[in-house]
């Protein structure tokens, strides 16, 4: 389900690379899909965050004012709000695919689930966390260890379907209205050839 004639969050990830870890085909079966994004503005930000089904079934449009201190810090609080809603309305054992145009969080997000599967915790990378950003950063790693599988990919500001949330919270007054939703996707399709898609991201070096 695309949105404002964006494509569909699982495509958006599926053409992305995910800093620090590798994209094999079998991503392209995440459960949960969210995209988020924060604004910083000096008359005051907003918080936006989409979340659909690998089935492209909506699970929650937010739109919100804030009024963060810069820009950084409004991502960050962006992804824990988005998280947050997620880790209310889907099962625990879940995949999830984050979307997300910022580098260092996506490369954050990324490095905190390597650190999540190591013996001692100790992530492969450095983290870059603004100061400002601490108390969401730890509610992030948080809800990152609520789930079964978490990827974080970085897409471009004019794709993320987040962005308009966040820059025009106002004209989303309509979105506090929508009850909250609790859904399931799809089961996961069967190919025809027995392969999956070979993803864009396996194809940069870099990552």
């Amino acid at each position: 389900m695309a949105i404002h004639g964006r494509p569909a969050l699982r495509d958006l990830f599926d053409e992305s690379p995910t800093p620090h870890i590798a994209h094999p085909p079998r991503t392209h079966h995440r459960d949960f899909y969210v995209a988020t994004d924060g604004s910083f503005r000096e008359a005051g930000g907003g918080l936006g965050a989409v979340i659909e089904t690998r089935d492209g079934t909506s699970v929650a449009r937010i739109a919100m004012a804030d009024t963060p201190p810069d820009n950084n810090v409004a991502e960050f609080r962006a992804l824990h709000l988005g998280l947050d809603v997620l880790a209310a309305r889907a099962p625990p054992e879940s995949s999830v695919g984050i979307l997300v145009d910022h580098d260092k969080l996506a490369s954050n997000v990324n490095t905190a689930v390597l650190a999540n599967g190591h013996p001692d915790r100790r992530p492969p990378h450095p983290f870059s966390i603004p100061a400002a950003s601490a108390n969401h950063w730890r509610g992030i790693r948080a809800r990152l260890t609520g789930f079964s599988d978490v990827r974080a990919a970085r897409i471009d500001s004019d794709e993320n379907p987040a962005h308009p949330l966040a820059n025009t919270p106002e004209q989303y007054d309509h979105l506090h209205r929508t009850p909250p939703r609790c859904v399931r996707p799809d089961p996961i399709e069967t190919t025809t050839n027995g392969h999956l898609p070979p993803s864009r991201a396996n194809r940069h070096a870099g990552d």
